[in-house]
This record gives C-alpha cells, sequence and structure tokens, in this order.
C-alpha cells in the first residue's frame, strides 16, 4: 500500500473556491472531525434522533455500533473525501480503519444480502485504493463485487435489490437506487477485464430505464419481474407517497444514477433518462430548491423536506452537465452546451439553499452536516433529522463546487 504524504491539519487554501463553499466546507470538515473523535471505530446509525447521531444500535448477533446495514459507508466516504481536500492524515487513518473493518465483513459475509454492496464497497473500499493503491481495500471491493454479481436474475436482467434470493417477497424486485450500485460492477470489470461485469450494468440500467422510469418523466421507487420468465410486472413504492406518486429521493437517484451509468456505458438512452429525470425535478422544486419528501408536494404543503435529496441531485446535475459537455464536444452540440450549462447553475442554486437554509448554526449545534432529512416517512423513520447520506451527499456536492475537475468515487 502506497500513501500521500502528510500534512497539517488545516485546509488546503485554494483561492479560486468560492467563499461560501470554502465556509460551509470547513464548517461541514469541523463536525465531522468532532463525530470521528466520538465514535472511533464503531459506526453511527443511519439518522439522527434530535440532531445527534446514536450508535448504531445492536441487532441479533451484531453489537451496538457494528458495521451492518446498507449506510456505514457514507461515513468513511465523508472522510475520504476530507482527506483529498486536506491532505490531513487524522482523516487518512480514520478511513483506513474503516476499510480493514469492511475488507472483514465481505470476508465474513456478515450482512451481504443487499444490492447495496455497491454503496458499501466503493465509498469504503473502491476510494482507498483509488487515492493510496491500497491492495487490501481492491480485494475486498472485488469480493463484494463477486457477491453482488449472485444477485443478477436471469432472463430478468435485474439485480435483486433486498433480502435472501429465496424470499419469495423480494423475488424479482430492484429500486431506482440500483443505479448507484452499478459502479461497483463497472469498477471490478476494469480491474479484471471480465465481461460479465459491464453485460451485468448494460441490462440492469436498461431495465431500470424502461420501467422505472415512467412516461411522465418521475420514476418508480421499485418494480418488479417475474423473476423465472423475466416479464416486467408492476411499480411500487416503499417509502414514497404512493405507488404513482413521485418519492423526490429516488428522482435524484435517476438523475444521478443514469448520468453515472451512461459514463460507464456510452449509452445515449442513459444520457436522455438523466435528463428527463432532472427536467422533471428541476420544474417541481418548491421556492427554496429543496424538494419536499415526494415531488406530489408543492410549496406551502405541510410536509417535511428532504434536504438528502437536494444534495443528490445537486451531485447528478454536476455530473449530468459535466456527460453533456463531453457530448457536445465530440458533436459539437450546441444544444447540449446550453444545457450544460443550465444544470450547473441550478446545481449550485439547490447547492446554496443548502448552504443557506439546511445546515447547523454552528458545528456544535449539530451532529448532522445538513439537517432537515427525511429516511422513511410512511413508517416514520428519521423524519426531519440528519442521514449518513444525506452528509454524505453534501459533502460530495461542495467538493465538486470547489473542485470541478474532481474524481468522485463512483
Amino acid at each position: 500500500m502506497t500513501s500521500l504524504p502528510d500534512t497539517e491539519t488545516s485546509l488546503v487554501a485554494d483561492p479560486e473556491i468560492d467563499a461560501p463553499v470554502g465556509a460551509a466546507m470547513d464548517a461541514a470538515l469541523s463536525i465531522l472531525r468532532r463525530n470521528i473523535e466520538t465514535f472511533g471505530s464503531r459506526y453511527p446509525d443511519d439518522t439522527t434522533d434530535g440532531d445527534r447521531y446514536p450508535l448504531r444500535p445492536a441487532s441479533g448477533r451484531f453489537p451496538e455500533g457494528a458495521n451492518r446495514g446498507w449506510t456505514t459507508s457514507f461515513w468513511p466516504g465523508m472522510m475520504w473525501i476530507a482527506f483529498e481536500h486536506t491532505g490531513d492524515a487524522f482523516f487518512r487513518d480514520a478511513g483506513l480503519a474503516h476499510a480493514a473493518d469492511f475488507a472483514r465483513r465481505v470476508r465474513d459475509e456478515d450482512d451481504l444480502d443487499t444490492h447495496d454492496l455497491g454503496f458499501l464497497y466503493t465509498l469504503a473500499s473502491v476510494a482507498p485504493h483509488r487515492l493510496l493503491g491500497d491492495e487490501d481495500a481492491r480485494a475486498a471491493a472485488l469480493d463484494a463485487a463477486d457477491h453482488l454479481m449472485r444477485r443478477f436474475l436471469e432472463p430478468a436482467g435485474i439485480i435483486q435489490a433486498w433480502g435472501d434470493l429465496s424470499d419469495p417477497a423480494q423475488r424479482g424486485r430492484t429500486i431506482v437506487d440500483s443505479l448507484m450500485n452499478m459502479p461497483l460492477l463497472t469498477w471490478a470489470g476494469e480491474q479484471t477485464g471480465e465481461p460479465r461485469f459491464a453485460d451485468a450494468v448494460r441490462r440492469h440500467t436498461t431495465q431500470v430505464r424502461t420501467h422505472i422510469l415512467r412516461a411522465d418523466d418521475t420514476t418508480f421507487h421499485t418494480f418488479y419481474w417475474d423473476a423465472e420468465t423475466g416479464a416486467p410486472l408492476r411499480g411500487a413504492t416503499e417509502q414514497g407517497a404512493f405507488d404513482d406518486s413521485c418519492w423526490a429521493r429516488g428522482q435524484a437517484w435517476g438523475i444521478y444514477g443514469f448520468a453515472l451509468n451512461h459514463r460507464a456505458t456510452g449509452d445515449a438512452e442513459l444520457l436522455a433518462a438523466s435528463r428527463r429525470c432532472a427536467e422533471r425535478f428541476l420544474a417541481h422544486l418548491p421556492t427554496d430548491k429543496v424538494p419536499y419528501w415526494d415531488m406530489v408536494y408543492t410549496d406551502g404543503a405541510d410536509i417535511p423536506r428532504d434536504s438528502s435529496s437536494a444534495a443528490i441531485a445537486v451531485c447528478g446535475l454536476f455530473e449530468l452537465a459535466l456527460a453533456l459537455e463531453e457530448a457536445r464536444a465530440d458533436e459539437t452540440d450546441a444544444e447540449d452546451h446550453g444545457a450544460a450549462e443550465r444544470y450547473r447553475a441550478a446545481a449550485h442554486e439547490i447547492l446554496a439553499s443548502l448552504i443557506a437554509n439546511y445546515t447547523p448554526e454552528t458545528p456544535e449545534a449539530a451532529d448532522a452536516v445538513i439537517l432537515h432529512s427525511v429516511y422513511d416517512l410512511p413508517k416514520s423513520v428519521g423524519v426531519d433529522e440528519g442521514t449518513l447520506w444525506g452528509d454524505y451527499f453534501y459533502l460530495e456536492a461542495l467538493m465538486r463546487a470547489a473542485r470541478p475537475g474532481w474524481k468522485p468515487y463512483w
């Protein structure tokens, strides 16, 4: 394993960083540093409770603070962004400790029955391999990609989202979030040269585009296929207002996930899908540019906002703008040039609202980096709280705004 040199613990000065973005990054990293000192090698829960993260609760054979569930990688993911931004060995060492634990998790096959292995191992393992050449992290990420491929269902051509593959309630089901799990397979294909990974990405994303993205440019949260025949069955929701509504976080996953998978596959239909999701998302934002938990609601509704959806969408809009600029470079398309500028401007506008209206008044006032997210309102879980993924994507959004050439881990 190689490593970057130690540096002082202060932020690396960059005169090109916009002042509000730089100040927001300072505040976010102050919170992150305090949280790392508090939790050590243990993991905070998915969401805050009264704006403070409790330890991840014990469950079955897993003790309190254990590495289980789908959100734990957002915690080291923030550490890797912080390390890249500052060069501070404090963040690097904290991230490496979690990389070792993720290697143990996949080796021991702890809580791996989920498509979210892509979320988990892209941020916790691919990131330190890319940044430091960590071979243990690489091996763990490749092992996780192999586990993820076990969830690929023929002839449906999808990766099942949740549960044991023999569970009839989950059989043949995927969700829009799955788009963000595909980059692990893309990376594994690049590392190994094995075409099975790219083939799974191509087939799965085509199915999501065809059946989860609806004719009105909204997205289903979940969709079912017949696992034996491959026939598409029905769309539904788990966390939206109702099956045919537009769950805000799912729409944001669509913007970002389709754009990322266009980068991986070169499929122009995926780029078009990202644009469709973006146009629908931007057209239905309230005045302050941060969506309600479900986008069926508009200005004046007495309904919680979901700042995490806004943070994801900002990252997606930056990615979409970059993809359109690359397409313009290839084809000299003036329309794509104008759209790229518009999406980037929208990303900056949403991010400015998050900075101004959805962050703690002081770094000591909360454990969350951004406030007012929603995990699962129908089940009354994490409503109007901070979330690990909201914090991560807000930090990624700040990094993208501060350093437009920064390479994301996806």
